[in-house]
């Protein structure tokens, strides 16, 4: 490598290549982003004005006149650095001179008399510091920007139920929490010996793919805690938008408690399907049906045995070749079943036995579903069994779009970045839902549809007519790209 010297600020640097031109590298490439997608995400932010809305939940006790970022672009940049990768505060020391990030906050950038510099990381702190015990608003010296837990909450059901053009017939609401783990000394965190570690466990609502309810949560409370102030709190206001709309309430068997399950059949249009433990009272009442599957299973074995014996020399390890060459027998029955105490009534209880080479796999369910509506197989397969698509939710929110990372003291601050990551994950979800249907990213995880269509290398270029962002020509996707473009040129403009 040879350093070729121009003046004591540019530098160029040379390898030599045997029997090839050399090549030459330097720093006067102008001002090139990694994050050229970041235009369309800006663009459906500015469409359906989601950062925006959430700015009205916050309070902002500064000076306007000693202010230089207002609450809006603090909230921008943060949101945004989460969905382009940048999961820490500390990352916007290097970002807040990135000239696409300032261009996505509405800035100008190229104009020598009004250099853009976004916030920095101790800017940015101001918003998740949430001292409980420090006086919040206009009279506090250490915390003037405070916000409103119950407004950010609204937000979430508010972009659901915009985001239907028409109010559908029925809706899945899931229910179900995860593990948070942290590693330090964090408010209101404890050990946990499910998941083997000190921990948050916030419950989540989904629709679908979408987010309705982020609640952080201590990991030393009951798993269904709070969720049924959060179902009734969700359901209250899509009741206000949709009044006619069937709602179903799915979850593990975590929530099949008296009170979620009563609450439940007392509304109107409104059932629920949940997991049930075992017991030995469950387990006697299906011995009928554990006969009949293994009755099953033992004459499709016998069956093919016999077969394979007109083949092959009888021996004795045919019968377990034969057992894995045959589908397990399944069965499905309705049972009525109340507890002892808990429970206030007998419920409608599916039971799912499989009989198998390993042998038997009972499983149960309680469900608001009558019988009469629908049989006991449809129920579990069509109903239940689809629930395990959220755990999908989950990755995307924890390993890409990082709401695990609540690493400051304070609890409130703490739910404050879980619900920084889950409008990360609205806006994502809004660009896959109205943008990408017809492309290869319709059903990408947000963490792909990162690496493909936002992470886009570009060279910026300004002059007094415009601003061009040059993407790489070589860009694989750019097909999908346009097809995002055209998208959100039809959705309507705000106002």
């Amino acid at each position: 490598m040879t350093p070729l010297t121009t003046d004591s600020t540019s530098k160029q640097f040379k390898f030599e290549r045997e029997k090839l031109p050399p090549i030459v590298v330097n720093f006067q490439g102008g001002q090139v982003t990694s994050d050229a997608g970041l235009s369309l995400i800006a663009e459906i932010d500015r469409k359906l004005q989601i950062t925006s809305r959430l700015a009205k939940c916050f309070q902002d006790y500064r000076k306007p006149n000693k202010t230089l970022h207002p609450i809006e672009s603090l909230l921008t940049q943060r949101i945004y650095g989460l969905i382009m990768g940048y999961e820490d505060l500390n990352d916007h020391e290097e970002l807040r001179h990135d000239p696409m990030f300032a261009l996505a906050l509405g800035k100008s950038i190229g104009q020598e008399n009004e250099p853009f510099t976004l916030a920095g990381k101790s800017t940015l702190n101001r918003i998740e510091h949430c001292p409980e015990n420090v006086e919040q608003g206009a009279e506090s010296r250490y915390h003037k920007i405070s916000h409103s837990q119950e407004e950010i909450e609204k937000l979430f059901v508010n972009i659901f139920l915009e985001s239907y053009s028409s109010p559908p017939r029925q809706i899945i609401l899931d229910l179900d929490v995860t593990d948070d783990l942290v590693h330090g000394n964090q408010e209101q965190v404890f050990f946990n010996t499910y998941y083997g570690g000190y921990c948050y466990a916030p419950l989540y609502i989904f629709c679908g793919k979408h987010l309705l309810a982020a609640k952080l949560r201590a990991s030393n409370v009951d798993p269904a805690e709070g969720a049924l102030s959060e179902l009734q709190r969700v359901i209250k206001q899509i009741r206000a938008e949709w009044n006619n709309v069937e709602i179903l309430v799915r979850g593990d068997s975590a929530y099949s408690r008296e009170d979620i399950m009563e609450w439940c059949e007392s509304q109107i249009k409104v059932d629920y399907v949940f997991g049930l433990p075992q017991n030995s009272r469950l387990i006697k009442m299906t011995t009928l049906t554990q006969s009949k599957a293994k009755q099953e299973f033992e004459q499709k074995l016998s069956t093919v045995v016999s077969f394979l014996e007109t083949l092959f020399v009888p021996d004795i390890e045919l019968p377990e070749l034969a057992s894995h060459l045959i589908e397990n027998s399944t069965w499905y029955k309705t049972i009525d079943y109340q507890t002892h105490k808990s429970w206030s009534r007998s419920r409608r209880v599916v039971t799912k036995v499989e009989y198998g080479a390993k042998g038997t796999n009972i499983r149960f369910i309680v469900t608001s579903i009558p019988t009469n509506k629908m049989p006991p197989s449809e129920v579990y397969t069509q109903k239940y069994c689809p629930r395990g698509e959220m755990e999908n939710r989950f990755k995307e929110q924890q390993l890409e779009l990082f709401s695990d990372r609540t690493s400051t003291h304070t609890f409130a601050g703490n739910q404050l970045r879980l619900w920084f990551s889950s409008i990360a994950y609205v806006l994502m979800n809004a660009l896959r839902n109205k943008c990408l249907v017809k492309t290869e990213l319709q059903n990408a995880q947000v963490g792909t549809i990162r690496t493909k269509l936002l992470k886009l290398g570009a060279l910026i270029t300004v002059s007094t007519r415009r601003v061009l962002i040059a993407i790489n020509s070589c860009c694989p996707y750019k097909h999908i790209y346009v097809t995002a473009y055209r998208c959100l040129q039809l959705l309507p403009n705000p106002g």
